[in-house]
């Protein structure tokens, strides 16, 4: 079978954050609407899906969801959208395991809403099936991994470690994308407030946790100081 052929075509965008750190240059609105030359900070996102190949995008949504909503209704330049709205706020991997029914493909492309890797998403399909990986984080290198904490592999790619974000100088982190098996989300416990980075993702490790180095530059609009950085950043990595 043609390997492009059965990439996934669905993806799930972790869309539920408060923003609370960028409350005031953002207002009352999801982190995902965090304003950038002019468009939601989600829209570049959803730009980089449908350039892979993407042809539907399951947004889970939390706090002011219903703004999302209004903003890029069922359809976005090509692109499916649905929606997974969580009833209380369940965290990165309860709001993902809330989303799975909507999910068709194995393994499911996950992205955090709030950060952009200017990254060959083929290439980690790729080196995911060469793995036969459980899950596989896509991961970039920074000069400083303080805010991030920093994630170890092997020779062979298998994730090692998770570094506390205490731990300051250069390395790789996760850059907030992974291709994740199904079994690997129907492992969540459902209705329950879990982290994946924190909780869930450092449990798989030694049960098939990989992670591919990508040269993609990357930003996240986590702080007042990496948002006012966003537009610059994305200016540049535009095709």
């Amino acid at each position: 079978m043609d390997e492009v052929a059965v990439r996934p075509r669905t993806a799930a965008v972790l869309a539920g954050g408060l923003g609370t750190r960028l409350a005031r240059v953002n207002g009352p609105r999801p982190k995902v609407l965090a304003d950038v030359l002019g468009r939601p900070f989600l829209a570049f996102l959803l730009d980089s899906l449908a350039a892979a190949g993407v042809e539907r995008v399951v947004l889970c949504t939390g706090y002011r969801g219903e703004q999302v909503r209004a903003y890029f209704g069922d359809a976005y330049r090509g692109l499916g959208l649905v929606y997974s709205r969580e009833p209380v706020p369940l965290g990165t991997a309860g709001a993902l395991r809330l989303a799975l029914p909507f999910l068709a493909d194995d393994p499911v492309l996950v992205a955090n809403g709030d950060s952009y890797c200017h990254a060959d998403l083929g290439a980690l399909w790729t080196a995911h099936r060469a793995s036969h990986a459980a899950a596989t984080l896509l991961l970039t290198e920074v000069a400083d991994t303080a805010r991030y904490g920093s994630v170890g592999v092997d020779d062979e790619g298998r994730v090692v470690r998770f570094a506390e974000k205490a731990s300051a100088g250069p390395g790789w982190i996760s850059a907030g994308v992974y291709l994740l098996s199904r079994r690997f989300i129907e492992g969540i416990e459902p209705g329950k407030a879990v982290s994946l980075e924190c909780e869930v993702l450092p449990s798989w490790i030694g049960r098939g946790l990989h992670g591919h180095r990508s040269a993609g530059a990357f930003i996240d609009i986590g702080t007042p100081q990496t948002y006012r950085a966003a537009g610059a950043f994305l200016e540049s990595v535009r095709p």
